[in-house]
């Protein structure tokens, strides 16, 4: 059985008035225990409105949300419930601290679970590590923190509640490559230890081809494809009419493919490219393409 499902989730804006707008509609998903699964789509597919179903931040227009076989809305505690165990992050989360010091920010919410002071104590020290955060700032403002442990300080806020999925709304949006880096293997390290699953929207084609084990797609509202990195990828001439690209390694392996370079189909990272072009070189003695 699915840790996550939706059946036929439909979300409308403003029903019944002039500015009516359906955001998704008919959408059929599932999420299985310990999966890494990405999602992508351009601006406007419906991606930010799907994911606060999941943890009944949203309440459907009709369908229904399932979490762990039940449905989330079935009573306003269980709801309240669902909330601690699918945890998620917004879009850049650091402007969403508040406390006075990063120890206080990242108890919030274990602290609203009704936890005692020292399982808090514990889950907060627990969820910096996680986050790459020295455990010398807690007692610091959040104010004071960089861009980047802004960013690790607002993750670590939801990992403390110790979800059973963590949800994240473009996770490194904004950060050079070396925060981006460091916040995926965040996120990794939390998945490993804790067996979550892990749920990623980002607009990033080579970071979601290097680290998850299924795509969802969106496009104007409604799941348009789904299948692993290299399924989704090898349909660049779809991505393109959504206003989507594949990563620029399978664009690059493609186009060298028209050139007459027998490459495998399914090269979505550079060490996919480096592995391909290593065979061709074994298999031709040794010379002329790596």
């Amino acid at each position: 059985m699915p840790l996550l499902k939706t059946e036929k989730l439909t979300h409308v804006y403003s029903s019944g008035t002039p500015f009516e707008r359906v955001a998704i509609h008919d959408i059929d998903f599932s999420a299985e225990k310990g999966e890494y699964l990405g999602i992508i789509g351009a601006t406007g597919s419906g991606k930010s409105t799907f994911i606060q179903h999941l943890n009944g931040l949203l309440k459907p227009s009709s369908g229904t949300v399932y979490f762990d076989g039940r449905d989330v809305h079935e009573s306003k505690k269980y709801a309240r419930d669902t909330r601690f165990k699918v945890g998620l992050v917004f879009q850049y989360p650091e402007y969403q601290l508040f406390e006075s010091t990063l120890f206080l920010d990242i108890a919030f919410g274990p602290r609203n679970m009704g936890l005692d002071e020292q399982d808090v104590r514990e889950r907060v020290h627990e969820a910096a590590g996680f986050a790459g955060l020295d455990e010398a700032l807690l007692e610091k403002s959040p104010f004071e923190l960089s861009g980047g442990q802004k960013r690790r300080a607002a993750i670590a806020g939801v990992i403390a509640m110790r979800p059973e999925v963590l949800i994240l709304d473009e996770p490194t949006a904004g950060l050079d490559p070396r925060g981006r880096d460091e916040i995926i293997a965040n996120i990794m390290s939390y998945k490993h230890a804790r067996g979550a699953t892990v749920i990623m929207v980002t607009h990033d084609m080579e970071e979601i081809a290097r680290t998850v084990d299924r795509i969802v797609l969106f496009d104007t509202g409604s799941i348009a494809m789904e299948g692993t990195p290299g399924q989704v990828f090898s349909e660049s001439g779809r991505l393109t009419a959504m206003g989507l690209t594949a990563p620029k390694v399978t664009m690059i392996a493609a186009r060298l493919r028209a050139l007459g370079l027998p490459l495998e189909d399914d090269i979505y990272t550079v060490a996919g490219m480096r592995d391909a072009l290593r065979k061709l070189k074994a298999h031709n003695g040794g010379g002329g393409y790596a």
